[in-house]
């Protein structure tokens, strides 16, 4: 599974949520898409091909829609474990 795999935390002004959501589940890049609570309001599992790709998609996809205030992004170093499985190595 090579390429670039992030979680971005989305924080967007309330009531923009649901258009930035549909506007996320459209693009695809976006893996999966969670309305959460805490100090963010979304969450997306995104798939891009390398550190580049994942800048430009960054930049000119994400942080361009109106009404995200901020984000946070934590790229995945590695798996241990998917859908509730030990991921071998």
């Amino acid at each position: 599974m090579p390429g670039i795999y992030a979680l971005i935390n989305i924080y967007t002004e309330s009531k923009s949520i649901d258009k930035i959501s549909k506007k996320l589940q459209e693009m695809e890049e976006v893996i999966d898409l969670y309305e959460v609570t805490g100090d963010y309001d979304l969450v997306a599992l995104v798939k891009t091909e390398d550190p580049a790709s994942f800048r430009k998609f960054l930049k000119e996809k994400i942080l361009s829609l109106e009404g995200i205030r901020g984000t946070n992004t934590v790229v995945i170093l590695h798996t241990s474990k998917r859908n509730g499985e030990v991921v071998e190595e």
